[in-house]
């Protein structure tokens, strides 16, 4: 649903129930879209450092990049 500036400072109270009821509502300026109101939702766990540690291989010859590949990225011929 796309509502103009005015409607959503004027109806915000009844916007944000449609909100929390699932409804994203869109805010536009000029018939263009500006902002979006979605339902707000938490994040589900905190991330923990390490949780990867010893799982990832970084190949030996990460930081050696062929001169060719170079060339290509800069145009070179």
């Amino acid at each position: 649903m796309l509502v103009n500036v005015h409607e959503a400072k004027t109806h915000l109270s009844r916007l944000l129930d449609r909100v929390e009821s699932g409804e994203e509502i869109v805010v536009g300026r000029a018939g263009k879209p500006v902002a979006r109101l979605i339902p707000y939702r938490p994040d589900k766990s905190p991330r923990t450092a390490g949780t990867l540690k010893g799982k990832i291989v970084i190949a030996g010859d990460f930081d050696q990049t062929p001169e060719s590949l170079i060339d290509d990225f800069e145009g070179n011929q």
